[in-house]
């Protein structure tokens, strides 16, 4: 289904914008019932045929066919996923720990890719294409503990049972551009990672954070201080540019030894050189005075304008208590590398804003594009971005796979599924009391339901 909206004027948040947007075509994102996510757990009499796929984690431009039709590529994240309660566990010793959780009530399932093609007024998903490795299908499960990249999360059924899985092969992939080679580079958000695939979609090359002393690490080769990003927000976007450079942007603030999500100015953009390995790492102005506190921003995705030019989205709930989704241009040319820097004889994230300026750190230069919303955007996420041509780009939007969590039957001040413990065995409890609220998967409706393909066509070149 399409719409069309005319042009609204944009709120301006950071100087004046580049253009102004000319034109705005929304498409819902359709996934073939062969295609759904295979379901057959407590809840599958809500779900039809399954979960819908839920396309638009990251989205590249695959070119314009013969026909006029626009082609694109659309990658999911790591699966359906829900928040639930914190695991409670007795150790062999009598110790208790406690530890948060996520529901996973498809667990089988394989990140993966798909083409989707705009044509006579329908956005089209096919041709779907699982990741895979060495050993064979990768899972979106989290990592073991005791691995850099391990968000600290233990995965649960949709009975609130524990996912037993000792695989480091989980990703969270959240971006997806070409390598100019017939392959493609995405992004992950668990290590964070930067992974190469080939054309069928098997990783032949993993970028993490590389390991330190007493650290053991899936994969190498970037930064160990990227270890410190919040769970679930390691990379959320990348590109990469006509020189060969492959960028990587962290979705939020880092939280060095839990002490800098709030305080931060910024959030990092980190440049891989695949044929030499050398890193540098770029800041990211966060529209601090937009939120109540810098870690609540977000990185939505990343594309390349040219070698030192980029798109970028950042969004999130301000202290306004209203989403925010913004593209702005970006631009890295003057940027300083942050890769051995220290304020103070700390890190930057530590440094105040005056702190910043005083130690000469240049950051990356931001000018406003488009207000998604002022434009008619509604949902919460937009999480993927691809450049059309020079007036025009397109933002999809993630849908978590069209369900949720709700507490049924909740205490009075406990609305959240994270507000309660499990055993790991179906148990729900509450400050250690059994309780006689449960913890249900429901279907998501309206808007957030369907993965979004919108086109913005703007009135001057980008």
């Amino acid at each position: 289904m399409k719409y069309s909206l005319l042009a609204l004027a944009i709120t301006l948040t950071s100087g004046a914008a580049l253009a102004d947007v000319a034109k705005v075509e929304q498409f819902n994102i359709e996934v073939a019932k062969a295609d759904y996510v295979p379901y057959q757990g407590a809840f599958a009499e809500r779900f039809p045929g399954g979960f819908t796929t839920g396309l638009g984690s990251g989205l590249l431009f695959n070119g314009k066919q013969a026909d006029g039709s626009l082609s694109f590529i659309a990658i999911t994240d790591r699966g359906p996923n829900g928040d639930s309660p914190v695991l409670v566990q007795t150790g062999s010793d009598g110790n208790v720990s406690k530890t948060a959780s996520k529901m996973f009530p498809a667990p089988a399932f394989v990140p993966a890719f798909m083409d989707v093609t705009l044509r006579d007024g329908k956005a089209v998903a096919s041709n779907k294409v699982e990741l895979s490795d060495d050993q064979g299908k990768i899972t979106g499960l989290p990592l073991p503990a005791n691995l850099i990249g391990s968000t600290s999360e233990v995965a649960l059924s949709d009975t609130l049972s524990v996912i037993t899985s000792d695989k480091a092969n989980g990703l969270d992939s959240e971006g997806i551009v070409k390598d100019g080679k017939g392959g493609y580079w995405i992004c992950d958000e668990y290590g964070p990672f930067l992974v190469h695939l080939d054309g069928n979609g098997k990783i032949t090359q993993k970028f993490g954070p590389e390991a330190g002393a007493g650290e053991k690490a899936v994969a190498g080769g970037l930064p160990n201080i990227l270890k410190w990003r919040q769970p679930n927000r390691g990379f959320e976007g990348v590109a990469f540019t006509p020189a060969g450079k492959v960028y990587g942007a962290v979705q939020s603030t880092l939280d060095i030894n839990g002490e800098t999500r709030k305080v931060a100015q910024f959030t990092r953009l980190v440049e891989l050189d695949p044929a030499t390995g050398k890193t540098r790492m770029f800041a990211y102005p966060i529209d601090v005075s937009s939120y109540k506190h810098p870690g609540d921003a977000k990185i939505g995705d990343l594309a390349a304008l040219d070698d030192h030019r980029f798109l970028i989205i950042e969004q999130g709930k301000g202290k306004d208590k209203k989403m925010h989704n913004l593209v702005y241009q970006i631009d890295l040319s003057q940027a300083s590398d942050l890769s051995e820097l220290k304020i103070n004889g700390k890190e930057p994230e530590f440094a105040s804003a005056e702190e910043l300026q005083a130690a000469g750190v240049v950051m990356a230069n931001k000018t406003l594009v488009a207000d998604l919303r002022a434009n008619g955007w509604q949902v919460e996420k937009a999480e993927g971005l691809a450049i059309v041509d020079d007036h025009t780009f397109a933002v999809a939007s993630d849908n978590d796979f069209g369900l949720s969590t709700e507490v049924v039957n909740a205490v009075e001040g406990a609305k959240g599924a994270d507000d309660y413990q499990t055993d790991g065995k179906g148990e729900l409890m509450l400050d250690g009391k059994a309780v006689a609220s449960k913890v249900e998967l429901e279907p998501l409706k309206g808007a957030e339901a369907h993965s979004a393909l919108w086109i913005f066509t703007m009135d001057k070149a980008l």
